[in-house]
């Protein structure tokens, strides 16, 4: 099924809230920003020295049942390097073969977070409260972030190359057997119960027979550069980069408008007490990481982490 459209000419803020915002439904705006495209030597020439945590997810691991995963998203094993650093990497086709992403990175340091084309976002889709700066998503084609949800409204703004985006409302919660919250007393925050067990383009309707419910329900977006889609909270998705070249996009996470869209879906609650079941075990983390030599990186992973 299609997600709904619009177009900078046809834009009208005052609808979006309306027809989006209140009832938390998603949107693509096409060519919602302006900007030059992000391509490796574009960001090299901004960010080239900048160094940022990049995951290393492995070649395998798209081949394993996820319930033999101990990590996810924020808790995959991560090595610091400057931008040129992995940008060697896509060249040379490691990051592609290994599975090497740049996930998540933090741009409010660099030149790139002042982009004025992506600082008016806010204004125009009403989104008043900023909880994190603009994040950079970027590597080689052929990467999937698997199918999960947020606990916040987001925006995801294609930059490089394209990206599929694989959606499902938050009525699907059950459907899609997110990980169990206690997983969380034994791998805190590197194992989340806002990941979903199932592969979407692979679906086990036998072992998961909820998903053919939830396939009744499921909706499919390519975004192209310049594009911008609307991701309201509680919306799972799953985001897959297109092609074999780099592919890049940013994100950034807002606070919910109107709030009882955030407290009426039991995904929201699901996270809070996954953060406070997973306390004992990433206190831990925060203490074995002060030890370290390398303290300061070893800190910002487990930062990175909330």
């Amino acid at each position: 099924m299609p997600i709904q459209e619009r177009y900078p000419e046809t834009w009208v803020t005052a609808e979006f809230i309306e027809q989006h915002q209140r009832p938390g439904i998603p949107v693509v705006l096409r060519q919602g920003v302006s900007e030059p495209e992000w391509n490796l030597d574009y960001l090299e020439s901004k960010i080239g020295q900048h160094k940022f945590l990049c995951r290393f997810y492995g070649s395998e691991r798209k081949t394993l049942d996820k319930r033999q995963w101990k990590t996810i998203g924020s808790g995959i094993s991560a090595k610091s390097l400057s931008f040129s650093e992995y940008a060697d990497l896509v060249r040379s086709g490691q990051a592609h073969q290994e599975d090497i992403y740049l996930a998540k990175c933090p741009l409010v340091e660099t030149s790139l977070s002042a982009s004025p084309s992506l600082q008016e976002l806010g204004q125009k889709f009403n989104l008043l409260k900023g909880m994190t700066d603009f994040n950079l998503w970027a590597g080689a084609g052929g990467h999937t972030e698997s199918l999960h949800y947020d606990t916040f409204d987001g925006t995801l703004i294609q930059l490089a190359g394209q990206k599929r985006v694989v959606l499902f409302p938050p009525s699907q919660l059950s459907n899609l057997y997110p990980f169990p919250l206690i997983g969380h007393l034994h791998h805190g925050l590197k194992l989340r119960s806002w990941f979903s067990q199932v592969y979407p383009d692979n679906p086990d309707f036998e072992t998961f027979p909820g998903l053919k419910e939830a396939f009744k329900h499921r909706y499919e977006v390519v975004l192209n550069p310049g594009d911008v889609l609307y991701l309201p909270v509680g919306w799972w998705h799953e985001v897959s980069a297109l092609g074999e070249g780099f592919v890049c996009s940013a994100n950034r996470f807002w606070s919910v408008t109107p709030r009882r869209r955030l407290f009426s879906q039991w995904s929201s609650w699901r996270t809070y007490f996954a953060f406070l079941l997973s306390m004992p075990f990433m206190s831990l983390k925060f203490l074995q990481a002060l030890l370290k030599s390398n303290r300061k990186e070893e800190l910002e992973k487990v930062l990175r982490m909330f």
